[in-house]
């Protein structure tokens, strides 16, 4: 082993400072038993850091006045100098400037994570923000949409229509509202069951000599219309009001025999 090299590879101060791996720092140890000058090398590494936490420390003059008497006393007046191992302190600043940097680049990792997080979260309570401001403005819409209705139905001028349930619905019923000064007609179809998948609600203007059918539209998103009251336009002269079921989409004709309600117009004014 060319020891030599061995002390200049920088692996006694990572020794020292415990940088090591278990397996790492056992191979030293042995290093260390073999070779009395790497086992002086690494004590004077550790003065050396010694001396730069000294250096580090508080200034207390009354700590140093005791360790220069204590010298005194110890070598019978004479201090003993040493040269002091600047080649090993600058290797050991060296480490802790490259640990240090090692430290920082660690911190600035760690922040950058954190930002991600941040801006991650930040995403989410605006995701957040944007479903409460969809829901606010849908239930301002049901809002407007029940004050139309309302005075809709409180207007005199305004026809109701009530469609009664048919053979293959018996029980369903369902409301036209028609304001014929603005060619609008308002469905209120709570009373009509849940159409089956694939299919939908289609109402119909009818006039009944001879029978003639126009499609007013469909009663589509059925399901997810909580007050189930749907808008069309009407400037037919209707003289019945017909909803029948059909294929998605809608039909061209009514499908008869799924005819779901029916009401004749009796108030022609």
């Amino acid at each position: 082993m060319n020891i030599q090299e061995y002390i200049n590879s920088g692996i006694l101060e990572l020794y020292v400072y415990g940088a090591l791996s278990p397996q790492e720092s056992e191979e030293v140890s042995k290093v260390l038993k073999q070779y009395p000058e790497v086992e002086n090398e690494v004590s004077e590494i550790e003065e050396a850091l010694k001396s730069l936490a000294s250096a580090a420390a508080p200034y207390n003059p009354e700590e140093m006045l005791a360790a220069i008497k204590a010298k005194l006393n110890s070598h019978g007046g004479i201090v003993q100098m040493h040269p002091t191992p600047t080649n090993k302190r600058a290797r050991i600043i060296s480490f802790i400037s490259v640990a240090a940097s090692l430290i920082f680049l660690v911190g600035i990792f760690v922040l950058l994570n954190r930002t991600n997080n941040l801006r991650q979260e930040l995403r989410v309570v605006e995701a957040k923000n944007a479903i409460m401001q969809t829901k606010v403005d849908d239930s301002e819409n049901s809002l407007n949409q029940a004050k139309t209705i309302l005075a809709v139905i409180r207007d005199p001028n305004v026809t109701k229509v009530p469609l009664a349930g048919q053979q293959v619905a018996p029980d369903a019923y369902v409301n036209v509202f028609w304001d014929k000064e603005n060619n609008k007609a308002y469905i209120d179809a709570l009373g009509l069951p849940e159409p089956p998948q694939g299919m939908v609600y289609q109402v119909w203007s009818l006039k009944l000599d001879p029978l003639t059918p126009t499609s007013m539209g469909l009663l589509e998103d059925f399901s997810n219309n909580e007050n189930k009251v749907f808008s069309f336009d009407n400037p037919n002269e209707s003289q019945a009001f017909g909803i029948t079921l059909e294929p998605a989409g809608g039909s061209e004709t009514p499908t008869m025999d799924q005819l779901y309600t029916l009401g004749v117009i009796t108030n022609n004014a």
